[in-house]
């Protein structure tokens, strides 16, 4: 099943049918269910399209809350199904090449397997956030897992209230007190309104901090934490994560590795 996490019309408004036809595509004979949470209908709000189910959600934590909304709807029926996909309309950005390596074989390969399967991002060096330590997650643009990883963790959302992080002053975003690294925040700040957090990538929508830009740079901000936090608690939950495009490669050579090894060592080809 696909938990597909978007808001409103948007330059995305085709991201779901390049979903669903990736899908078609590239896995011809997995079957496929499609639940669209749209984080800016309101909850309750439910309809049923041709070839989907639509439904409402609150936009609180982003996509993050749009997929507990979407995992509250489907309920047990997640029990029947191998993997769930969570998938947000922005999966096409960035190093999208990763997806035109997901076929049969690897589904195959990861079926039964306690891993969480995507595009693994990283920092130049490690990070801290409420004295946990960070450096590598799963991109939260398309995520594979197994529907026990959903039941483990619980909500999606890990952290839903920043006011232990955030200032209020648009020239210091963060509190003194916050308790996320120094180095972090700057990635943050990098990342959302300079030039990246020095790997040479920018993100697309970057912006000038302002007073009225304050309020999207929390929300998004709390967004990046729930994303890098998301990965933290599904490797605490005993789900070792997997870089698609490492074990794509591994397939294509025929081995299905018994052990999955830690992400500089899946990184290092790539």
């Amino acid at each position: 099943m696909t938990l597909f996490a978007r808001h409103g019309v948007s330059k995305y408004s085709n991201a779901l049918s390049d979903w669903r036809g990736l899908v078609a595509r590239q896995l011809p004979n997995v079957a496929q269910d499609v639940i669209v949470i749209d984080n800016a209908l309101p909850p309750g709000h439910f309809q049923r399209e041709d070839e989907f189910e639509l439904i409402g959600s609150s936009n609180a934590s982003w996509e993050f809350s749009a997929w507990d909304a979407g995992v509250a709807y489907a309920g047990p029926r997640l029990e029947h199904y191998d993997f769930i996909a969570l998938v947000t309309s922005a999966f096409r950005q960035f190093d999208p090449v990763h997806l035109d390596l997901l076929d049969e074989v690897i589904v195959g390969r990861l079926k039964g397997r306690l891993n969480a399967t995507g595009h693994i991002d990283y920092f130049n060096e490690p990070v801290n956030l409420t004295g946990i330590e960070l450096q590598s997650w799963i991109r939260s643009s398309v995520v594979l897992v197994p529907p026990v990883a959903l039941r483990r963790i619980g909500s999606l959302v890990s952290i839903g209230d920043g006011r232990a992080f955030f200032s209020g002053d648009p020239l210091q975003p963060f509190r003194a007190d916050a308790p996320i690294s120094h180095n972090y925040q700057q990635y943050i700040s990098g990342w959302l309104t300079g030039d990246g957090t020095g790997q040479g990538v920018q993100w697309h929508s970057r912006f000038t901090l302002s007073a009225e830009a304050l309020p999207l740079f929390e929300q998004k901000a709390l967004a990046i934490l729930n994303e890098q936090m998301l990965t933290h608690r599904l490797r605490a939950a005993g789900f070792a994560t997997i870089d698609m495009t490492w074990f794509a490669g591994q397939s294509r050579t025929g081995r299905s590795p018994v052990t999955i090894p830690g992400w500089r060592e899946q990184l290092a080809a790539r």
